[in-house]
């Protein structure tokens, strides 16, 4: 069965290359919305981006409503050293024609949660987790009509990218990662312990090039800008496309591999501010709460990437 999908997304390069797969996979994710999300750049910037995206994919239709312009609790960072003061770099920017959606992104989650069937709708986080938290803490019931959440968050055997014990989309609102981990709604973690083991090459961008739609100029492009800074910083052979693989495992799990533990965020000011602790041993004998991804098939994932990307204009 296809999952009936909505994105939680604050783009960033990574987060348009995944929003761009998953519109190019409508028979296998039925998407209803893109929910936006200060995070890697302020909410003004990701809502554009996230329209951008749309439009690039040939998909205007899909809404995309804007949500909370700050963390829970915490000051708000981003992270424009990464992503550029765009958020996307390598590719020109502009106004997308299609406006946002009316409304704001909570009342969105909160609506359309509380009207879908029990378990119905798959929510893919790959930004901070602030709009669903919000909703959550307006409205707990909400909770029954989720079948799973697929976030791109946390670091445990990897370390952090932000700090060294933390993950940018958890320690931009820990308080929000807190909530959603204590909500009862299955969720899958792909954290950077299995993004920084699926890396761009050379080779794997000019496949993605070679297809000759804009679709795939875009990405390669995006890739070109965003992967070397990442390469620099860990001495890594090639760059990761970390929300990206959120849509690869929706599409198809068979190429990870985890399991399933508790995890709990560290929100105590500090040095581990905003680390998620996975018990990967069960040494505090603690519920799982979490299906932690250690590994992914590298080439498995450029193969089903590019044979998507494939398919749009």
């Amino acid at each position: 069965m296809p999952h009936t999908l909505i994105i939680d997304t604050d783009p960033g390069a990574d987060d348009v290359i995944a929003l761009l797969f998953a519109m190019a996979a409508p028979e296998a994710l039925a998407l209803q919305a893109l929910t936006t999300v200060a995070g890697n750049v302020p909410l003004a910037k990701t809502s554009r981006n996230a329209r951008l995206a749309c439009e690039w994919a040939g998909r205007p239709d899909i809404p995309v409503y804007a949500g909370a312009e700050r963390p829970l609790q915490r000051t708000p960072i981003h992270a424009a050293n990464i992503h550029g003061r765009e958020g996307i770099t390598g590719v020109d920017v502009h106004e997308p024609a299609a406006p946002l959606a009316e409304g704001h992104a909570v009342d969105y989650l909160v609506r359309t949660l509380r009207a879908a069937p029990e378990r119905s709708v798959t929510l893919a986080m790959l930004g901070p987790q602030t709009n669903l938290a919000l909703a959550l803490g307006q409205a707990p019931d909400i909770a029954r009509g989720l079948r799973e959440l697929v976030l791109m968050a946390g670091a445990h055997f990897n370390g952090g990218n932000i700090t060294p014990t933390a993950e940018f989309n958890v320690f931009a609102d820990p308080h929000a990662a807190e909530a959603v981990l204590q909500c009862g709604v299955p969720i899958t973690m792909l954290p950077l312990d299995a993004t920084h083991k699926i890396l761009t090459s050379d080779a794997r961008i000019a496949r993605l090039r070679s297809i000759g739609n804009r679709a795939g100029r875009i990405v390669a492009d995006i890739l070109d800008a965003y992967a070397p800074e990442e390469m620099r910083h860990y001495g890594m052979p090639g760059g990761p496309v970390h929300d990206a693989t959120v849509i690869a495992y929706l599409l198809q799990p068979s190429l990870f591999t985890g399991r399933l533990v508790n995890v709990e965020v560290d929100s105590r000011e500090g040095m581990g501010f905003g680390q998620t602790v996975a018990d990967w041993h069960g040494s505090l004998k603690r519920p799982a709460n979490v299906n932690w991804i250690v590994d992914g098939d590298a080439e498995g994932f450029f193969d089903l990437l590019a044979r998507h990307i494939a398919r749009l204009p």
